[in-house]
């Protein structure tokens, strides 16, 4: 994979997608991430940076540090998503607002509207392929939004690849800047700009993209998922775990959990009837 071309790593997963009817004073406000295109009627989001009205064909993603509060004015059809950043090539902000997504992305819009993730499929190819299809298609079409284009910086590639390839390897900020013969500092600086989070950051937010991959696989004991993660025990893989998710990896690998962000007062829409027409700190372990 050649580091001029960074962007091509970015990568977005989802484990449910659903469709949320809001009627009166039913929201969607549990723990992100979410993803949601409004089908039909108009929604209010509301976060600490205020409110946003989204029509028919509007889309807006959270990333799970941001609280939020989705409402109806009156009635609303939601398609609702637990879409995560598994590998960032470049910074997005939380909430990314992308109007017009339907009339933008209509093969996507298309797939989203007849989805059978219904909450019964868990992590598989098909969920990866319909995180990766809505990730893109939401930040190429922020990026454009703003006249921004992504920048590789080819020491950041360098590092990113190296984890990508290796995320088991016993990782800290020192051996990654001294991958690229930088120092702390200059590669948490480097990174910052390029994406927008810390090194310590990208390599949790890697090691989990691998745990849920994984952790798909219920033959393979948490132990062993949490070694090819890079985590020396169970018990520091399940505090990482937990802090990403809110949950423990049993618990998310089990699915007797609904997914974060997707709870809500409304009653979902049953697919079969949508309609035809995705801490800086060095002694912490990421």
């Amino acid at each position: 994979m050649p580091s001029s071309d960074l962007r091509a790593t970015a990568r977005f997963d989802l484990t449910e997608l659903t469709h949320r009817l809001l009627v009166g004073t039913a929201s969607l406000n549990a723990p992100g991430p979410l993803w949601f295109l409004v089908l039909s009627g108009t929604a209010t989001l509301g976060t600490a940076a205020g409110t946003t009205r989204l029509v028919a064909g509007d889309a807006a993603w959270l990333d799970s540090r941001t609280g939020f509060v989705v409402t109806a004015e009156g009635r609303a059809e939601l398609a609702v998503a637990d879409l995560r950043v598994a590998v960032a090539t470049y910074p997005v902000p939380s909430p990314m607002v992308v109007r017009g997504f339907t009339a933008r992305h209509a093969g996507v819009a298309e797939l989203v509207r007849g989805c059978p993730l219904d909450g019964a499929c868990r992590t598989s190819l098909f969920a990866d392929g319909y995180g990766n299809l809505v990730g893109a298609a939401m930040t190429d079409s922020w990026l454009a939004d703003q006249g921004a284009e992504s920048h590789t910086d080819p020491l950041v590639s360098r590092v990113l690849e190296a984890v990508i390839a290796d995320p088991a390897n016993k990782w800290s900020v020192e051996s990654l800047a001294s991958l690229v013969h930088l120092s702390r500092s200059a590669l948490s600086a480097r990174f910052q700009k390029a994406l927008g989070r810390s090194p310590v950051r990208m390599l949790r937010e890697v090691r989990m993209g691998a745990a849920r991959e994984l952790l798909s696989d219920r033959s393979l004991p948490v132990e062993a998922v949490a070694s090819r993660c890079g985590y020396g025990s169970i018990a520091a893989f399940s505090r990482a775990f937990a802090a990403e998710h809110g949950l423990s990896p049993q618990s998310w690998r089990a699915g007797t959990l609904h997914t974060p962000g997707l709870r809500s007062t409304a009653n979902p829409i049953p697919l079969t009837t949508a309609h035809a027409a995705p801490s800086t700190s060095v002694a912490a372990t990421p």
